[in-house]
């Protein structure tokens, strides 16, 4: 019989690639110390992603943006 861990490794390995991806982020998050900073960083991104969505906000390219930037700057 083998220990825990090579046990758990071969049932890990018999998920799905998706299962295995979401059980690679629960195992990672827990091990940072920062798991609320990362929590809200996800509940941010899905904010604008839904704001992008809705068309609440207008995304513009990244060449477009860059040469604002570098107007305000001169």
């Amino acid at each position: 019989m083998g220990t825990q861990l090579e046990l758990l490794e071969a049932r890990a390995l018999q998920l799905t690639v998706g299962e295995r991806a979401a059980f690679a982020q629960l195992l990672l998050a827990s091990l940072d110390e920062d798991a609320e900073i990362e929590e809200a960083w996800a509940a941010e991104t899905e904010r604008r992603i839904s704001d992008i969505e809705n068309g609440t906000v207008q995304v513009i390219p990244i060449s477009e943006a860059l040469a604002q930037v570098r107007a305000a700057l001169k």
